[in-house]
C-alpha cells in the first residue's frame, strides 16, 4: 500500500472516530453547564497540548536529525572506502589489485545484502563485511614502502579505512535499533488521546464547529503519529533511505 494511502487512512480514521466521539458528547450528553466549562477546560488543555506538542516536536526533530546523520554517515563510509583504495595504489602490485577487489567486494556486498536487511529493521547482517575490512587492512600494514611519500600513502590508507570502520558501526548500530522506544510510544499515544479528550467537553452554539475542530484536531495528531512511526528507521519506512553512496563508491573503483 502507497505511503500516502496510509497516511491518508491514519488521518481519516482518527477524524472520524474523534467525530463520532464529539457528536455522541454533544449529542447524548447533559447539556446544563457545559459552556461555562469552556474557560476551566481550556486551561487544562493548554498545559496537556503544550506539554504534548513539545514531546511530539522533540521526537520528530531527533528522528530527521537521526535520518540526516545516517545519510551523511553512508556517504563518509562510502567516500573513505574509495579514499583508501586510492591511497593504496601508490603501494604497486599486487597490494593495489587485492585492495581493488576487495573494496569492489564490500561496496556490492553493501547494497546487495546488507541495505536490504537493514530496510527490514534489522542488523543481522554477514560477517564478511567486517572479515573484508580487517584483511584490508592487514593488507596495508604489511604493504612494503620503499619512499617517504609511499609511507604517508600508507597512513592515509589505514586513516580511511578506519573512517569506514567507524562508519560502519553506527550504521548498523542504527538499523539494529529500536528507533522510539516502548516508553516514548506510550507518552506519545496517551497525550493525543489526552489532547483530543480535552476538547470534547468545550461547549458552544454550534455542534457542527465542535465536531470539525475535535475531528481536525485529531486528524493532525494521527498524522504527526505516523510520521513518527515512518521515521523510525532511517533505512525503511518512509525515510527510505537508498544505497547512492556505495552505488557511487561501485561507479568510481570500476
Amino acid at each position: 500500500m502507497s505511503i500516502y494511502l496510509t497516511g491518508l487512512l491514519w488521518v481519516l480514521g482518527a477524524a472520524v472516530v474523534a467525530g463520532v466521539a464529539a457528536y455522541a458528547v454533544r449529542r447524548f450528553g447533559a447539556p446544563d453547564g457545559i459552556v461555562e466549562n469552556n474557560e476551566a477546560a481550556g486551561q487544562v488543555f493548554t498545559i496537556v497540548g503544550g506539554l504534548h506538542a513539545v514531546l511530539l516536536a522533540f521526537v520528530l526533530i531527533s528522528l530527521f536529525d537521526s535520518v540526516g546523520a545516517a545519510e551523511d554517515g553512508a556517504f563518509r563510509e562510502a567516500d573513505g572506502l574509495v579514499g583508501a583504495y586510492w591511497a593504496s595504489e601508490s603501494l604497486g602490485e599486487p597490494v593495489r589489485s587485492q585492495m581493488h577487489d576487495l573494496a569492489m567486494s564490500y561496496a556490492t556486498r553493501v547494497v546487495d545484502q546488507e541495505w536490504p536487511t537493514m530496510q527490514a529493521n534489522s542488523a543481522d547482517v554477514s560477517d564478511e563485511g567486517w572479515a573484508e575490512l580487517e584483511r584490508m587492512r592487514s593488507l596495508v600494514a604489511a604493504a612494503p614502502v620503499t619512499e617517504l611519500w609511499q609511507n604517508d600513502q600508507k597512513a592515509e590508507a589505514t586513516s580511511k579505512l578506519w573512517t569506514v570502520y567507524e562508519a560502519r558501526q553506527a550504521r548498523l548500530d542504527t538499523a539494529g535499533s529500536e528507533g522510539v522506544s516502548t516508553v516514548v510510544w506510550f507518552a506519545l499515544i496517551a497525550g493525543s488521546v489526552l489532547s483530543i479528550a480535552l476538547p470534547l467537553v468545550f461547549g458552544g452554539p454550534r455542534r457542527r464547529v465542535h465536531i470539525f475542530i475535535v475531528s481536525v484536531l485529531a486528524g493532525t495528531l494521527a498524522l504527526l503519529l505516523f510520521a513518527t512511526q515512518q521515521l523510525q528507521n532511517p533505512y525503511g519506512g518512509g525515510a527510505a533511505l537508498e544505497p547512492e553512496a556505495f552505488e557511487a563508491a561501485i561507479a568510481r573503483l570500476r
